[in-house]
């Protein structure tokens, strides 16, 4: 998608609230301490293959080299580059200061569970994009959800959250400060 698509999708979507969230998710994508120290990981027959080609496009044209992501993979083969054979052993070395973004249009698999829980006992941070897994939402940090039936599809979601990653931070006043903090206290006002 590119960046005109990307400035469409953004007007169509303006009223609906995606674009917070996903500017929230993109943020904190962004906090993410070092570069390298933001894994991403699917299930194993899905690699977030997408979404890391854009997030090392994002770090490079933002000049946030904290963005640039580790492909965390199931199965590398042992004669793949080294950026391509980051194999799961990475994850049991994740760490305070280090995200671990996890991308899962299904259910998640218990495997991929059981490794995203351990990397939020050793400290990651955790953040996902997934299609309405009670069990990941439980174990991340934040995540967006992302019905089959909505207004965004999984691809869409992915490239709000990444392009917002590599957005000029701007800090809210205090106006905007209070106005979310109201939102999430009482909830998403609903239009009829």
């Amino acid at each position: 998608m590119d960046s005109g698509s990307v400035a469409l999708l953004r007007e169509l979507l303006a009223e609906t609230g995606w674009l917070e969230r996903a500017r929230e998710l993109g943020l904190a994508l962004r906090a993410t301490r070092s570069p390298g120290g933001l894994l991403l990981v699917g299930p194993p027959d899905d690699e977030p293959w997408h979404v890391t080609a854009h997030l090392a496009d994002e770090a490079e044209f933002s000049g946030l080299p904290q963005l640039a992501p580790t492909l965390i993979r199931w199965t590398p083969p042992p004669d793949a580059p080294a950026h391509l054979r980051v194999g799961l052993d990475r994850l049991e070395q994740a760490a305070r200061g280090e995200t671990l973004f996890v991308l899962s249009e299904q259910q998640a698999p218990v495997p991929l569970l059981e490794r995203v829980d351990d990397a939020r006992r050793t400290g990651a941070t955790i953040l996902a994009i997934e299609g309405a897994d009670r069990e990941l939402t439980a174990l991340a940090h934040d995540a967006i959800a992302v019905p089959r039936e909505g207004l965004v599809t999984f691809d869409g979601a992915q490239h709000l959250v990444s392009a917002a990653a590599g957005e000029a931070e701007q800090r809210p006043g205090l106006r905007e400060r209070l106005a979310r903090l109201l939102e999430k206290v009482s909830g998403p006002q609903v239009t009829d």
